[in-house]
């Protein structure tokens, strides 16, 4: 058998006279090769920054190697983003999201060349689905940006860049090499507190002290996503005919899901976005006319009559029908519908309600059996959900289920009233506060 030492591939590279650099990249370089391959704005964060710890794991995961991260926006045309026509708004973000993907390549071909191995993560989709509803993405671009001084959190909870304001979408190329000089936050907030995202929202998804109801947005903005989409596949599977199928679902909506399968998922709103005035290159016309950005921007979308998607009992639905009683609300299924018991606890502050909370204020102990033992605590109180491992203080409700019957009872195939019965759900306290708790939870 003939030695590999004499392979003619072993000793091209074994000639080769120059071994990769290890030291790091200079800056100002590495920015210029970047900005060379379409990126608007970057920065650089090392992989130890405790901006980035919950995703360190995941990121070493995919590539062990990384010893730094390169994020990067890109710049959308804010007149697209503010057209009250679906297809022109939803048209920039994918086009905009391609050249995300291709400057990342682009910035993965140039670090190749000089010898640096490196890694371009999609910027959205696709994702890691077999881990659904969990965390399905590796990086979270949104605090690696900030990080990277690319922006702060405006109140919608988009990255609001300086000078191009939240007209962006963000990339992020995962590298071997490090960088001589870290990038840091900037020391203010481009968010003008103006709360023109607040009166927009179709589904008052952003209270103006701060606070974001994920579920509201989640389940109008994303309908042709994900769970949205597994909704509507049950519509289809629960419908025993096309007659019956045509009473849930209507022709505009079958033929607005084929558009998202064929040509890619698109947002039902995303106007937060489209009203935000801050950024330097975008600001000038609100501070210019305030009245005129007003008639102009903010309310042909409010105005704009539309299918908002809500889920029963929920401040969404409660919402919509006082603030914008003229665009029609649509029921649908459970958006976040979790999987386990982990899924549930996790899922819980995503799907809290704090108007359907009012005047609650109890302490819950929850304790799971079966395949899945667990114990937890939720506090709610004054419109606030806490939720703690174990249990925490004295609980005014304590509830024993077993683990698969209280996933049953979540996704509608038990009833509570038969698990009470059947004792695979025990209380001790008032029962009353179960209810009260289900109502938090639409």
């Amino acid at each position: 058998m003939t030695s590999i030492d004499s392979h003619p591939s072993v000793v091209a590279v074994r000639n080769r006279s120059v071994a990769p650099s290890t030291m790091p990249l200079d800056s100002a370089t590495l920015k210029g090769w970047c900005i060379e391959a379409g990126a608007d704005d970057v920065g650089f964060v090392s992989i130890d920054r405790s901006e980035i710890a919950s995703d360190r794991d995941d990121i070493l995961r995919v590539f062990p190697a990384t010893k730094m991260l390169i994020s990067f926006v890109c710049r959308m045309n804010a007149d697209s983003v503010r057209s009250p026509a679906r297809n022109i708004a939803n048209h920039e973000f994918h086009e905009t999201g391609d050249v995300v993907n291709e400057t990342a390549r682009r910035i993965v071909d140039k670090l190749r060349e000089k010898g640096i191995r490196a890694v371009n993560p999609p910027m959205a989709f696709p994702m890691e689905m077999d881990r659904f509803p969990g965390k399905m993405w590796t990086i979270s671009l949104k605090p690696l940006a900030v990080a990277a001084g690319l922006g702060q959190m405006g109140i919608h909870r988009n990255v609001i860049h300086p000078k191009f304001g939240n007209f962006i979408l963000l990339g992020v190329v995962l590298c071997e090499s490090e960088v001589k000089e870290n990038s840091k936050p900037i020391e203010y907030n481009p968010c003008l507190g103006c709360k023109l995202c607040v009166a927009a929202c179709p589904v008052g998804a952003i209270s103006p002290n701060g606070d974001f109801n994920f579920s509201s947005c989640y389940a109008h903005n994303y309908r042709e996503f994900m769970s949205g989409f597994t909704d509507w596949v049950e519509n289809i599977a629960d419908s025993p005919n096309a007659a019956t199928y045509r009473t849930k679902v209507t022709d505009s909506e079958s033929v607005s899901m084929w558009q998202s399968l064929a040509f890619g998922p698109n947002y039902k709103a995303a106007y937060c976005l489209a009203v935000c005035p801050a950024g330097e290159d975008v600001l000038s016309p609100f501070l210019n006319d305030r009245s005129g950005f007003l008639s102009t921007v903010v309310k042909p979308l409010q105005q704009k009559e539309e299918t908002l998607y809500v889920q029963p009992n929920s401040d969404a639905e409660e919402y919509a029908h006082k603030r914008f009683p003229h665009k029609k609300t649509k029921r649908i299924g459970a958006v976040l519908r979790p999987v386990s018991i982990d899924s549930f606890l996790k899922l819980m502050r995503h799907g809290f309600q704090p108007g359907r909370s009012r005047g609650l204020s109890a302490r819950y102990h929850f304790r799971f059996t079966g395949a899945e033992p667990r114990t937890a605590t939720v506090v709610i109180e004054n419109g606030k959900i806490e939720v703690h491992e174990g249990w925490v203080g004295d609980c005014d409700l304590r509830v024993t289920a077993n683990s698969e019957a209280w996933l049953r009872m979540l996704r509608k195939e038990s009833s509570v009233v038969w698990l009470l019965a059947t004792f695979r759900i025990r209380l001790w306290g008032d029962p009353r506060l179960l209810v009260a708790f289900g109502k938090c939870f639409p």
